[in-house]
């Protein structure tokens, strides 16, 4: 019997069963998952971003559709950490899944002090931090799409925890690669990209629009090939692993993330269309791997061809 293909990858030093993750604030805590599948068969958890404290997010409504994707505006409603590490990470310290924690926070300050809380956390495989949140001292710009803004939220984050960091970036900038190789600088250990894309949707009936929040981060289908070139020009750039996102509904989308450089993928709205959607991606890659001969993952990554001009 031939030898089943080796999926295994290891991100930011943590080992991975194989290249798939969920996506933060798609998956929830990951219990909530429990019952219709196996957690202990995905690559890793990511779970809600935690802030310091508790928070409610904005007000409804916050999610609607749109052609091929969805259109939301939680507002990052989370417990905060102490909650999260008293209730939720229990159960998840029982499972053979790396556990990751996303973190935002509205001040450097807020980004340094919940990375020192978590690193005195025991079950935590590593960190995502999440720059793509308002900078409330620098007018609502949000750190991910200033390169030195981006250094300084990583740089306070690396340098109050030892557990590896990954860098998720936003798209809504001019050039990507700016803020990835910078995140780099500061210490980041892998980098995750990409987060939503800002949009709108309008009520033409009514003439309000769809979201509390007026506009709102746009996922799913729609972003994918945007997602799949801005992963593209970030490999290419940075010596570090990066983790694809965005409109990964099947092992085929999957595959395109990782032939385009990705060392891994995270799955978020396909988890609201089928609950296991990880799962079936996790199947569809290893029958692509055996019907086309690869035995190992690394293999795949990275292997795009084509000319070297662009």
């Amino acid at each position: 019997m031939a030898q089943a293909p080796d999926l295994s990858v290891r991100i930011g030093g943590v080992p991975l069963k194989n290249p798939v993750m969920t996506a933060s604030g798609t998956f929830g805590y990951g219990r909530e998952f429990s019952l219709l599948m196996d957690l202990n068969r995905l690559g890793g958890i990511i779970v809600k971003g935690l802030s310091l404290e508790p928070s409610r997010g904005n007000p409804p409504p916050r999610i609607t559709e749109t052609p091929c994707g969805m259109l939301n505006a939680i507002g990052l409603e989370n417990v905060g950490i102490e909650a999260f590490a008293a209730e939720k990470l229990p159960y998840l310290r029982t499972l053979s899944t790396p556990v990751w924690v996303n973190i935002y926070g509205k001040t450097v300050d807020e980004y340094a002090r919940l990375a020192e809380r978590i690193q005195e956390i025991e079950g935590i495989s590593g960190v995502e931090v999440n720059i793509s949140c308002p900078n409330v001292k620098s007018g609502g710009v949000a750190f991910g799409v200033d390169p030195e803004a981006a250094f300084e939220v990583i740089r306070a984050v690396r340098r109050r925890t030892e557990l590896p960091l990954m860098a998720k970036l936003s798209p809504n900038v001019a050039d990507i690669t700016l803020i990835a190789r910078r995140a780099v600088d500061a210490g980041a250990d892998a980098l995750s990209l990409i987060n939503t894309i800002t949009g709108m949707a309008v009520d033409v009936e009514n003439r309000r629009p769809r979201i509390g929040n007026i506009t709102g981060g746009l996922s799913g289908p729609a972003i994918r090939p945007v997602a799949v070139r801005m992963v593209w020009q970030v490999a290419r750039a940075v010596d570090v692993p990066v983790v694809g996102i965005g409109g990964i509904l099947t092992a085929s989308d999957a595959l395109e993330f990782l032939i385009a450089g990705a060392a891994a993928v995270q799955v978020g709205t396909a988890n609201f269309v089928n609950p296991r959607a990880t799962l079936d991606i996790i199947e569809g890659i290893n029958a692509y791997m055996v019907r086309h001969g690869f035995t190992a993952l690394r293999d795949i990554i990275g292997s795009l061809e084509c000319s070297d001009h662009l």
